[in-house]
């Protein structure tokens, strides 16, 4: 079979298929090519709609990715993948339709973590897709009462956007300081000061315990430290979890998202190759060098842009010797300050503070683990990531090769 008959397939519509669809094409992919998306919007970006689409005056902006005119797929959207049969090589869509393939990319992404107990009541909102967050602008204005319940960096915008809007947040963390388990006790401080220093309300080292509800509306929640808060809106920001629901028979291993080896070919749990089936984006679970090979899943949105270029060349050529050897990194915005991040902060056993300004809006962390630099965090010193950012691809380059998966 020549390249140009075979039949390539993308679950998923989002930021990591479509990056990955136009790979394939700039690679010189001339066949079948199909996206399957589950939700009915053409595909568009994520990280604005915990931001300037909240805070816009006026319309929401448009976050839509451009899709180019000779893209030449066929976008199935509105009907999302419900089963794979690898043996088959069939997708199966959730209005029955069979989809076969000669080579699958998963990009199915994230789904946002739900309330551990109960159903919480109406009135309880998680921000994750583009109907979710015009769901939650049409609820915020001057006086709206909003509990936001996780003060990472998604949280932490929402709660941001929302204040910008006139609306009085108060923030809910678990944690003794927001983001501590993520980029350390002092960038932790730093955003809390952020935070209050703007007016919200944070409760840290608290949980909600309860919600509140009269004549059918949500009225409040109950918090671990015997306080209630009156709420017109709850949003849950509580991470998120990787879509691999719909692969529960398919035989890949998708304990902790869908198990890639360093090609991102995805794998069994016995840790063979499946045949014809790759992955990227923030359902795929990735060996990191900066990890000592250790599986991750990172959901950033630069890290979906490479590994769907990645995953692509791999679908072209199974065998071929390229290896995905990314460096992560992040943004956000918070308050006036712009936070810019590379490597794996979370990894380090000790941290180094080079600047510390809060009046100013600006930080400069740098983090070691056993010695060796395995990220920075910067706040308005954008400029300074350059160096971190070579230091780490060193790092990353000079990894052994792989060992471990079969195929």
């Amino acid at each position: 079979m020549s390249a140009d008959d075979r039949r390539l397939v993308i679950a998923g519509a989002s930021l990591a298929g479509l990056r990955a669809a136009q790979a394939l094409r700039q690679e010189g992919f001339t066949g079948s090519l199909t996206l399957i998306g589950d939700e009915p919007h053409a595909p568009y970006d994520r990280p604005p709609l915990s931001k300037d689409f909240l805070t816009s005056e006026g319309p929401p902006p448009d976050t839509g990715l451009p899709v180019p005119a000779d893209l030449g797929a066929r976008l199935l959207l509105g009907s999302p993948a419900t089963a794979l049969s690898p043996d088959e090589r069939v997708v199966t869509l959730a209005d029955g339709a069979r989809v076969p393939y000669d080579g699958l990319l998963i990009a199915t992404g994230a789904e946002a973590r739900r309330w551990p107990g109960a159903p919480p009541p109406p009135g309880v909102l998680t921000l994750r897709g583009r109907d979710d967050a015009t769901a939650l602008r049409r609820r915020l204005g001057s006086g709206h009462r909003l509990v936001v319940v996780g003060a990472g960096f998604l949280g932490g915008e929402i709660a941001a956007a929302a204040h910008r809007r006139g609306a009085r947040v108060t923030l809910v963390e678990a944690s003794p300081q927001p983001l501590a388990s993520a980029v350390g006790p002092t960038a932790g401080a730093y955003v809390a000061a952020l935070h209050r220093e703007a007016g919200i309300d944070l409760r840290t080292s608290t949980t909600v315990t309860a919600f509140e509800s009269r004549h059918g509306r949500l009225a409040g929640v109950r918090l671990s430290d015997g306080t209630r808060c009156a709420a017109d809106t709850v949003v849950l920001a509580l991470g998120a979890v990787p879509a691999t629901g719909w692969l529960a028979s398919s035989g890949l291993d998708t304990e902790l998202g869908v198990r890639c080896d360093i090609r991102l070919r995805a794998l069994r749990p016995d840790g063979t190759v499946v045949p014809g089936v790759v992955a990227a984006g923030d359902v795929a679970s990735v060996p990191n060098a900066l990890a000592d090979g250790r599986p991750l899943v990172l959901g950033h949105w630069t890290n979906a842009v490479e590994q769907a270029r990645a995953a692509a060349r791999t679908l072209l050529a199974p065998h071929g010797p390229d290896a995905f050897r990314g460096v992560p990194s992040f943004w956000s915005d918070l308050h006036g300050a712009r936070f810019r991040s590379v490597g794996l902060p979370a990894l380090a056993d000790t941290e180094e503070v080079r600047e510390n300004d809060l009046a100013g809006r600006r930080l400069e962390i740098a983090y070691h683990r056993n010695g060796a630099l395995v990220g920075a965090l910067t706040a308005g010193r954008t400029g300074r990531l350059a160096r971190y950012r070579e230091a780490l691809h060193h790092t990353v380059s000079g990894q052994r090769p792989e060992v471990g998966a079969r195929g």
